[in-house]
């Protein structure tokens, strides 16, 4: 069984992934009144692949005999600068997210907790991808700067942008 410490670490990540969720979702809001709908379209996508990080955590917890709870946040901006302030947001989150990440794998190792480790090792991975996505976008975004054409073929091209595959975050808790 997972101790008192994981738990509440882990908890704090469902938190945090609910956050993220949030956050996805309020700039999809945003960038899709901006009219960029190839960039809406992959913040969507992205708030769904956070909300599915979170059910991963709440059914480990679940399954590992403890109690996975579901969190209240608070509602995050609702505008932005502009889309490269939005990226930039994205890539100081995931930054953030992965300390969080850094963090759990840390206790469970002293905790001698090394199914829950094994557990973490998708998140160690994804925030690894989460983070050269951001940074990759962010590079774009920056080479294009003012110029309206290219923009344009961004977020044109931010609406094939390949995500994770959704399905590893559903297989559950048994692939790891």
């Amino acid at each position: 069984m997972i101790s008192k410490k994981i738990e509440a670490a882990l908890n704090k990540q469902v938190e945090s992934e609910a956050i993220s969720s949030q956050i996805y979702l309020a700039m999809a809001s945003w960038v899709e009144t901006q009219g960029l709908t190839g960039t809406c379209q992959f913040l969507y996508k992205h708030s769904d692949e956070e909300r599915l990080h979170m059910l991963k955590l709440i059914r480990f917890l679940n399954e590992r005999g403890r109690h996975g709870i579901v969190p209240q946040v608070k509602q995050p901006f609702k505008t932005f600068e502009s889309l490269s302030a939005v990226f930039r947001q994205i890539l100081e989150h995931e930054i953030h997210v992965t300390q969080e990440i850094n963090n759990i794998i840390s206790l469970c190792l002293q905790e001698k907790d090394y199914t829950t480790h094994n557990f973490m090792q998708y998140y160690v991975a994804e925030q690894i991808e989460e983070e050269r996505v951001a940074k990759s976008i962010l590079d774009k975004l920056n080479l294009i700067g003012d110029d309206k054409g290219g923009l344009y073929l961004f977020d044109r091209d931010m609406q094939n942008f390949p995500l994770q595959d959704g399905n590893q975050a559903e297989q559950g808790t048994k692939a790891g």
